[in-house]
């Protein structure tokens, strides 16, 4: 199985979208600064996560999402939490 994911820094005011096989060691290893990108914040929460049979449908799902400015990614966000 594999994982979409999108985490938010609330002292950086920053989304980070990724994909994974484990979401909890990722998240872990995002707050413990062990991510270049997410490394200087240590408070990422998890506000979306999505799984996938394949790789493939994975990675064409993390690229949309890539695409996606602030507000739609808010729009989704806050749909998936409804």
């Amino acid at each position: 199985m594999f994982y979409v994911y999108i985490i938010y820094s609330i002292s950086l005011k920053v989304y980070y979208k990724g994909i994974t096989t484990d979401f909890s060691k990722r998240i872990e290893s995002h707050n413990q600064g062990k991510s270049k990108y997410t490394s200087k914040a240590n408070d990422w929460v998890k506000v979306y996560l999505r799984s996938f049979e394949t790789k493939r449908e994975a990675l064409i799902e993390e690229k949309r999402l890539k695409k996606l400015n602030v507000k739609s990614l808010e729009i989704l966000i806050n749909g998936h939490l409804s």
